[in-house]
This record gives structure tokens, C-alpha cells and sequence, in this order.
């Protein structure tokens, strides 16, 4: 529910900073921009398109390093491939979860050390964590995207909103046990990659950076450089790119980076987004199948994929391909489950917005009501975009939409868990770190074009701007026409 959520405020800018859809002429596309769906079997079908004879062979293995420009010039490498029930227990018995979030290989050898850096969200660790978690995700300008006349809002608005939420998301996390089991999770993940690496015959350390919680990016940063690291891959716990998640983390990264000597010259690859790839795709598809199997009837199941929402004018008008990369990784799954005969009705909703500003639609609570008007009565939600159960899976969907699907009709229900350490997925995480290897190059010699403000050094003019701001801040949130008023005449 926290995960790229805005405010009213929301006023997208081009992008030239994190838009897969505004490359630079020297950059080659790492996949065609529109991404076409063949019409599901339900009645909320995601947009129809079509498949050209280039993207038919989805299984073949081979990987093809492109390099795309985004953020202003920062070069993402990420491998290609030719277009060739819900438990607590997260990750296999036995998984020792390192202190620090760093994951370290004792049998590197002087000449290299390689490193792997997992991005996540983060999630406050206690209620305590809660206000000043949302205000660290508030305060993120890839977040909650300011006029360039109106940022020195950014914080203020983010003290103002995170203050005003914090009792509503305190009430979900204390229905998960008091806190998020993110960080956990994640750190049993990078065990696990760590491991998958080593039998790989790749040893590597495996760090863990947070947006918007500990451990931060700057902890993880300072680790690597404490290590001596030599090569480095950046794997985002996002399957899909959006602006708001690996966009955002990448941005952080890389202000950290270029003012440093030795970390600005670290050979580095991004692996900007895979949801195409092979493992990830089996492994989804073996999840669902597996869930389907605890139905009476599970040929009449409708398969429910619920994604994290983004607002429309990050996709319309800053580029995010975040819809297109979520359509295509819908149809490689149902492609796969097909292939075993699997050839269930399915449908793609969006989760968890906020605001009144427009969101990429259909709406998971409207479409679930919807459903159990036509008579649906087995539901199969599958929390597509997420690959670690936390509050999204473990509340808005174990608890809300559980609650309201069963309210509108809807009678067999069911969830399949998040991938979290399942070997398959792991194994190919692995793989994808291997293969983005070859691609590594400096930081140095990227351009840098972050949308964040300088830090304010003097205390009294960051005094008067907090004050000053957090006014403004209330004034915008209660008052719609004042918002605008200001866009019609102002910007």
C-alpha cells in the first residue's frame, strides 16, 4: 500500500531520467516499446495486441547484453534473452540470515571480488519505524513528482502526508505482526543467491540496499567499498522497471557513486528489469499450478494477477514502461501455463492506490466486486508484481480483498505465495548476475541528472523553508481547486 504511492500533487515531468521509452539515439532498445496482448478470457482484458513474428521464440536461453540510456545518461546493462497455502515460512529451513545484510564468500580470489547488490522498497521494522519510513518514501521526488516550482514542497509535504497516514498503515503492519518481514526476507534471499552463486562457481558477496528503510543504499555502498569489491551487479527485487521503484533506487546509487574516487570507477551493471526471463517465468507458473491443484474444480478457477498500481501520468507522460513490461510478463506466464494444458480464464488488476489522481486501471476492489457479480465463485489472486511476501500480500490482499471478494460473492478463494527464496527462482537470479558480468563499466563515466534538491546547509533558510512549506503543504492537501488553480495558471 506504501510502494509508489503519491499525493494529489502529482505532476509528471518528461523523462529524460528514467523513461525506457525516451532512450537517447545512441542506446538500442532492450525490447520494443509497445508490448501487445492477445485478448484474455474474462472480461477485463488487458489492452489487445499483437505478437510479430520476432517475439514468438520465448525459450531460448541465450542472452544478448543490450545497453539502454536512462537518468540522464546512466547506461543500464542488463542480459536479453531471445524472444525464443500462503505461508509465513518465507524460505527454505536452514537459511542463515547475515548479520548487516551483507552476505560474504570466503573464496574469492585477491585479484577480483565480485559483488551483487539486491534493491528492495524496505519496510519499517517496528510501528515506531512507521511515520518516518513514510516519510522517507514521501520525501522521494520520484514518488511524488513536484513542479519543479513547487519542490522545495518535497519535504515539508512529505512530513505533512507521513504524519496523517502513519495511524492508518500503523493499524496494517500490527496485522502482520508489528512490522514489515521484508528486510528478513530479503536477507534470506541474498543468503540464498550467495549460495546459488557458489555452486555456480561464482563466488560473490551479496549486499542489501533498502530505499526507504535500513539498511539504506549509502550502508550498502559503504560496505562494497569496505570490501574492496571489483566488480559489481545491481539486481533490483523488481521484476517490472518502473520510475518509482528500480528507477528511483538506480537514481539513489548513483548520486552515492559519482562523488566518491573509488566506487565512481567500479565496474557496474544493472540488470534494469526480468521479467521475461525463463526461471521467473517457470517458477510463477509452477506456483500458480500448484495452487490450482487445492480447488474442487480447478479447470473454472479465475486466475486473478494483482500488480502494484503506478499512476497513468508516469506511464503517459514520463514513460514508464512499467504497463507494457506487466501486459507481456502476464502473457509469458499464461503461455506457459498453457503449455501444460493449464488454460484457465485470467484477468490483470491494479493494487493499491492513493489519491484521487488517475491510476492505472482496472482496479483490483473494483474488478473483484465485478466478478462476483457475474458469478465468479473461485478466485486465484496471484501478487504478480511482488516477489516477497510484506504488507501488500500479507494485508491488502490476505485481508482486504480476501474480505471483500468473499463479500461480493466470490466463494473458493485462494492466494498463491510470493516466489521468495524458491529454488528455481533463485537459481535463475543467479544465472542473470552471471550473465550481466561481461557488461560491467565504471560509473565514472556516466552522466549524472538526479531530480533531487541540494541539501540545505544554512539551518535558518531550512528552517523557513520547512516552515513555510509545511503551510503551503496543508493548504494544497485540503483544498483540490487551489491545486488546480495553481496547474491551470501557473504552470
Amino acid at each position: 500500500m506504501e510502494a509508489g504511492t503519491i499525493s494529489r500533487f502529482v505532476q509528471p515531468t518528461k523523462a529524460t531520467s528514467s523513461s525506457v521509452a525516451n532512450f537517447s539515439s545512441n542506446s538500442s532498445m532492450c525490447c520494443p516499446q509497445t508490448r501487445l496482448m492477445p485478448t484474455c478470457h474474462s472480461a477485463h482484458v488487458v489492452r489487445e495486441t499483437y505478437y510479430d513474428e520476432r517475439e514468438t521464440a520465448v525459450l531460448s536461453s541465450e542472452p544478448i547484453i543490450k545497453k539502454i540510456c536512462v537518468l540522464g545518461g546512466l547506461f543500464l546493462h542488463r542480459p536479453v534473452h531471445k524472444r525464443g497455502i500462503v505461508s509465513r515460512a518465507f524460505c527454505p529451513v536452514g537459511l542463515y540470515t547475515y548479520p548487516g545484510s551483507t552476505i560474504e564468500s570466503s573464496s574469492q580470489t585477491a585479484e577480483e571480488k565480485i559483488g551483487v547488490l539486491l534493491f528492495n522498497l524496505g519496510g519499517p521494522d517496528t510501528l515506531h519505524d512507521v511515520q518516518p519510513f513514510l516519510f522517507n518514501l514521501f520525501a522521494d521526488p520520484d514518488i511524488i513528482r513536484l513542479p519543479r516550482l513547487f519542490r522545495f514542497l518535497q519535504r515539508p509535504l512529505a512530513q505533512l502526508i507521513s504524519v496523517l497516514r502513519a495511524p492508518k498503515s500503523k493499524e496494517g503492519y500490527a496485522a502482520i505482526g508489528g512490522g514489515s518481514p521484508l528486510r528478513k526476507i530479503t536477507d534470506e534471499q541474498a543468503s540464498a543467491l550467495k549460495m546459488a552463486l557458489e555452486t555456480k562457481e561464482v563466488p560473490a558477496n551479496v549486499y542489501v540496499a533498502m530505499r526507504y528503510w535500513h539498511p539504506f543504499t549509502e550502508e550498502a555502498a559503504h560496505q562494497i567499498k569496505r570490501d574492496g569489491i571489483t566488480k559489481l551487479v545491481v539486481l533490483p527485487l523488481y521484476p517490472q522497471y518502473s520510475i518509482s521503484t528500480t528507477g528511483s533506487s538506480v537514481r539513489a546509487l548513483q548520486n552515492i557513486f559519482k562523488d566518491d574516487s573509488y566506487l565512481s570507477r567500479l565496474p557496474v551493471a544493472i540488470i534494469e528489469s526480468w521479467y521475461q526471463r525463463q526461471g521467473y517465468i517457470k517458477s510463477m507458473a509452477n506456483l500458480i499450478e500448484e495452487e490450482l491443484h487445492n480447488f474442487t474444480k480447478p479447470e473454472e478457477v479465475m486466475v486473478f494477477f494483482s500488480a502494484h498500481g503506478v499512476p497513468v501520468s508516469y506511464v503517459e507522460d514520463a514513460g514508464d514502461p512499467y504497463r507494457d513490461q506487466m501486459e507481456e510478463c502476464i502473457f509469458l506466464i499464461m503461455k506457459e501455463l498453457k503449455a501444460r494444458g493449464i488454460n484457465n480464464d485470467y484477468t490483470l488488476a491494479y493494487q493499491s492506490r492513493v489519491g484521487p489522481v488517475q491510476w492505472l486501471k482496472p482496479y483490483t476492489d473494483e474488478v473483484l466486486v465485478e466478478l462476483g457479480q457475474k458469478g465468479v465463485k473461485s478466485l486465484l489472486a496471484v501478487p504478480v508484481s511482488f516477489v516477497s511476501e510484506h504488507i501488500e500480500t500479507l494485508e491488502e490482499i490476505d485481508m482486504e480483498y480476501k474480505e471483500l471478494a468473499l463479500e461480493s460473492g466470490i466463494e473458493d478463494w485462494g492466494r498463491v505465495p510470493a516466489l521468495n527464496c524458491t529454488s528455481s527462482f533463485i537459481s535463475d537470479l543467479a544465472d542473470a548476475v552471471i550473465e550481466a558480468l561481461p557488461s560491467t563499466m565504471a560509473m565514472s563515466t556516466l552522466t549524472s541528472t538526479g531530480t533531487e534538491e541540494g541539501v540545505d546547509n544554512d539551518p535558518m533558510q531550512y528552517f523557513i523553508k520547512m516552515l513555510f512549506g509545511s503551510l503551503l503543504a496543508f493548504v494544497f492537501l485540503v483544498s483540490p481547486k487551489i491545486v488546480s488553480a495553481f496547474k491551470k495558471n501557473i504552470l
